[in-house]
């Protein structure tokens, strides 16, 4: 479950930290959840606009993209996406 609070959100970072923490797969929600965590306060309203539209990426498909088992489509591939993947490979590497 999220470390952070929504404390000091506005309304729109509170509703997609909360979707990035229940995305209804747990690894998905470790994966989103924690780059929510670090990094909602600070995204930009085009960052968040890239944000939301990986949220609604289906859990198969953006693992792939995370995992690196397919390429980014590039509809998707944003500064976003490329921070959320740098983040869990550094994660993996300070496991």
């Amino acid at each position: 479950m999220t470390e952070r609070s929504s404390d000091g959100l506005d309304a729109r970072r509170r509703k997609l930290l909360f979707r990035a923490w229940r995305r209804g797969v747990r690894e998905m929600d470790l994966i989103v959840g924690r780059f929510a965590d670090a990094h909602i306060a600070a995204l930009d309203a085009p960052a968040l606009d890239d944000f939301e539209r990986l949220i609604e990426v289906p859990n198969a498909e953006l693992y792939a993209w995370v995992s690196g088992a397919q390429a980014v489509p590039q509809s998707h591939d944003s500064a976003v996406l490329r921070r959320l993947i740098a983040f869990h490979k550094h994660a993996e590497a300070t496991r």
